[in-house]
């Protein structure tokens, strides 16, 4: 009995599954690199680079972002290789499905649910900051507890606006004699434009995917305009003397213990070698996306061919964007000024340019549209797929008869995302995110092993180079990155407890499958 649960499909059966697709092919290759830098450029760039080089890597996080990179690389060329084999819109949920089986195929979707659906409502959180920022430049002002997540509590600070009430925060202002409870406050009701900006990129979705892609090229082209303006004038302002030292010195975590010991005991901490691992594992988030790419398998006008061009390329450009702003980054400013919501806008204005501060808010807001607008079209897809496999009601993969898009499923996840954005405070949902999709990414990288020895005769239009060494290499990374989140892993348990009883309590009952 315990067999059927591990029940394979055939890759000759997702193939032609993939050919008989009612979804419109209207995407050509460079859609899907363009698809690709408009999910990768995003919230890491914007946002976690200044953070991660403040809190763990100092100017050694362009080392933390080469790490991360290269394993990011050797996870590519397996998903280029797949998605070539198995052009299906599952993406990893339909290549687990074909060597691990039905259970496994439906936890890694449920991780992917993890890693587009929460990581959306993430992404739109970090969006909504910069519109408030951005409006509140031409005097537009938003109530704040229509800013922020459902009981986060706020406060006026002078000269820096409504912050949310921390620890940190109360002592920074009492060592400038400032009482944070002399200080205006409000309770955060819900993010508004954190809502409001998930259900526009929905409605986009539903309207049809030739017409998002349109929108998210224009969108692409400005936010790379961008940040190539801030490397170019920014790189004639780097001030040498911010990079030293360039590895700040290791320093012990006692925060918290292990087997009774501090974690610094373990060699953890922050700074230093470990703590250019740790800032990896952070940015991480920061590549988040690439893999999206393999999602749109059955809307690309030809796949085999185009697919692994969409991944591998978006992944070389946005890498290399990655280095540049990171060494720009932290070479205006020191790194201990980073850990802000802002960075890169920061850094302008520290250097007396507020009209590319402005630009950069332009294309911070354009860019998390973007992103947004490729998880929702990711997480949509996987459901469409395990709809039409039977693990989820029929209605996920209902098709519009006009717009030719699975609007029904589009609909539900745009609201259930819109409400999440709308209530959940940011903080730990990245390391959620990194957790879930490096697990995905492991299993992807084995698959690549398993279908060779399986399937060695099946045409592999893309093939990994070095098969018996970069699956392996990409999985070790992997595992690598993984280690500094072992504490988040626990929070996923209980997620783990209901994706188990939806599989149990439908999916098994309903596997076309089975």
């Amino acid at each position: 009995m315990a067999s059927k649960y591990f029940s394979k499909k055939s890759v000759a059966q997702i193939q032609n599954e993939s050919e008989k697709s009612e979804l419109k092919r209207s995407l050509s290759a460079l859609n899907l690199v363009s698809l690709g830098i408009g999910c990768i450029i995003g919230t890491g760039i914007f946002v976690m680079t200044g953070q991660a080089a403040a809190q763990f890597a100092g100017p050694a996080i362009v080392m933390s972002f080469l790490m991360t990179g290269l394993c990011c690389a050797f996870v590519a060329l397996c998903y280029a290789e797949l998605a070539s084999m198995l052009p299906v819109s599952g993406s990893a949920y339909s290549y687990a499905y074909a060597s691990l089986g039905e259970i496994v195929a439906w936890f890694m979707g449920w991780l992917l649910l993890l890693e587009y659906g929460i990581a959306g409502s993430t992404v739109a959180v970090g969006w909504s900051g910069y519109v408030v920022s951005f409006l509140k430049d031409f005097h537009i002002m938003i109530p704040p507890e229509w800013t922020a997540a459902t009981g986060m509590h706020l406060i006026n600070v002078p000269g820096e606006g409504w912050l949310q009430l921390t620890d940190d925060l109360v002592h920074e202002l009492a060592s400038k004699r400032i009482v944070a409870a002399t200080l205006p406050a409000v309770t955060a009701i819900f993010n508004l434009p954190a809502a409001l900006g998930l259900l526009v990129v929905t409605t986009l979705l539903v309207l049809g995917v030739k017409e998002s892609a349109t929108v998210n090229n224009v969108i692409v082209f400005i936010k790379v305009s961008v940040v190539l303006l801030f490397i170019g004038f920014g790189i004639f302002y780097i001030n040498p003397e911010n990079w030293h030292p360039f590895i700040p010195t290791f320093v012990p975590d006692t925060s918290s213990s292990l087997f009774g010991h501090p974690l610094g005991y373990y060699g953890w901490g922050t700074f230093g070698w470990m703590g250019i691992l740790r800032g990896a594992s952070y940015i991480f988030f920061a590549y988040v996306g690439f893999e999206a790419v393999s999602t749109a398998a059955q809307e690309a006008k030809n796949p085999k061919r185009d697919l692994p061009i969409g991944i591998i390329g978006s992944l070389a450009v946005c890498t290399i964007l990655y280095i540049l702003v990171s060494l720009v980054l932290t070479g205006l400013v020191k790194y201990t000024t980073l850990n802000v919501s802002a960075p890169i806008a920061m850094a302008v204005d520290a250097i007396g340019l507020p009209w590319l501060a402005f630009l950069v808010k332009v294309g911070a807001i354009c860019g998390l549209s973007s992103v947004m607008l490729v998880l929702m079209y990711g997480q949509t897809r996987i459901f469409y797929t395990m709809s039409k496999d039977g693990l989820l009601p029929p209605m996920f993969s209902k098709i519009h008869s006009r717009f030719q898009t699975p609007y029904v499923n589009t609909i539900l996840v745009g609201i259930v995302s819109a409400i999440v954005a709308g209530m959940t405070p940011i903080e730990d949902l990245g390391n959620l995110v990194n957790l879930g999709t490096l697990m995905a990414f492991t299993i992807i990288c084995f698959t690549v092993i398993y279908l060779r020895i399986k399937e060695p005769t099946f045409a592999r239009p893309f093939r990994v180079p070095f098969p018996k060494v970069t699956p392996v290499l990409g999985m070790l990374s992997c595992l690598l990155l993984i280690a500094p989140l072992w504490e988040t892993f626990v929070t996923l348990i209980p997620y783990f407890g209901l994706g188990f009883l939806i599989y149990f309590g439908y999916g098994q009952w309903h596997s076309k499958q089975r």
